[in-house]
């Protein structure tokens, strides 16, 4: 059957059209992503913006047209909206604008469901055999989903507070961040880590994938993807090392520069120094020296879950 999923983030909107087969097998047809900081401020004002619901419904009328063009169901275009839009006071009546203008099956998902579609998205397709405990983890702008689990099943799953964007505003103040800045918040992302994570999870996971922008990013500046290629990017093994070599590349270039990085999107350069700096601390955290960067994060995962149940 064929499906299209939205995800509506904090940073980003994404569009992903494919057929599913009964097997679970997903073709890939369209792939689109936008930037549209729809999460700009929340996390001080508990709002969102007019500006940046503006920005979010422009990508979606663009969206609604490869939907149409591509055929695809009614009963089968889906839309999941995530931190950002549970976090703001106007969120219930942001998400019926969505549902109601651009005719989506629009729902905004609970941080623990995120997770889990997160995860089995990104798990689907690999040996059903592997009994190797994995960390996935999905550095968003307003949370970062943390699931540890193996062979397809969740054992543990938590939704924190540690958004690129979020840590961004909370942190970040200068360009470039001086580094009493980049320790605050490497000091609060392991504190958030230390108090929610239980050391008995901790020590399970053995293995890290990584999905969404920054995961992806950083696999493309390694790689000086110009343009980006998604099938170099999927499966893309990033050392614990490596990110930290990249972190300090980052960290120290202002944001005019950090737009002109080989391999990073310039609508990310903003985000950027916070998600990695989340990322080293998370992997520092589980104790493991490398993550497996993928492309099949919650949108495949909704997508899986809508076809389970027809």
């Amino acid at each position: 059957m064929r499906i299209g999923v939205v995800d509506i983030g904090t940073n980003s909107t994404r569009l992903l059209i494919a057929d599913v087969d009964p097997a679970g097998h997903v073709d890939e047809l369209v792939r689109r992503s936008q930037v549209t900081h729809l999460g700009a401020g929340v996390d001080a004002s508990g709002t969102l913006s007019d500006a940046a619901m503006e920005r979010v419904f422009a990508t979606l009328a663009a969206y609604r047209t490869a939907l149409d063009e591509a055929a695809v169901p009614a009963d089968a275009r889906l839309a999941v909206l995530t931190s950002a839009v549970r976090d703001a006071a106007n969120g219930a009546d942001f998400t019926a604008v969505v549902r109601e203008r651009f005719q989506l099956d629009a729902r905004t998902i609970a941080g623990e469901q995120e997770a889990q579609l997160m995860f089995l998205g990104a798990t689907h397709g690999r040996d059903p055999g592997d009994r190797t405990p994995l960390l996935v983890f999905d550095i968003g702008g307003g949370s970062t989903e943390l699931v540890v689990g193996h062979q397809g099943h969740v054992d543990f799953h938590i939704s924190t507070q540690l958004g690129v964007v979020r840590q961004s505003e909370r942190h970040l103040h200068d360009d470039p961040p001086p580094p009493r800045q980049l320790q605050a918040l490497a000091d609060d992302v392991r504190s958030v880590l230390q108090a929610q994570i239980p050391l008995t999870v901790r020590d399970d996971a053995q293995l890290a994938i990584g999905v969404a922008g920054t995961a992806t990013s950083l696999a493309a500046i390694e790689q000086e993807l110009e343009p980006y290629d998604p099938g170099r990017v999927h499966g893309y093994v990033v050392e614990l090392g490596e990110a930290e070599l990249l972190l300090a590349r980052l960290a120290q270039l202002p944001l005019a520069q950090r737009r002109e990085v080989v391999g990073l999107h310039p609508d990310r350069a903003q985000t950027i120094v916070a998600g990695t700096v989340i990322l080293i601390e998370v992997l520092r955290f589980f104790g493991i020296q490398s993550f497996e960067v993928s492309e099949h994060d919650i949108l495949h995962g909704v997508m899986l879950e809508r076809a389970r149940a027809t």
